[in-house]
């Protein structure tokens, strides 16, 4: 996992809450994995596309 491109998300905030993920990994095979960028060699969600919408979503409404 460590070899694909990792973006941050325009949705992670300043203060150390910050998610990435693998868009060309995700449009080569339908599926999207998300990390902690804090920890880049921990695990990696790895959801469908709707699930990744699903947790935009719920990032959208959280925010304060």
């Amino acid at each position: 996992m460590n070899s694909l491109k990792w973006v941050k998300s325009s949705y992670s905030g300043g203060e150390g809450q910050c998610i990435e993920w693998a868009p060309e990994y995700a449009a080569a095979t339908g599926i999207v994995p998300v990390r902690d960028s804090k920890n880049p060699n921990g695990p990696a969600l790895m959801l469908s596309p709707s699930g990744f919408a699903g947790l935009v979503e719920f990032a959208k409404r959280a925010q304060v």
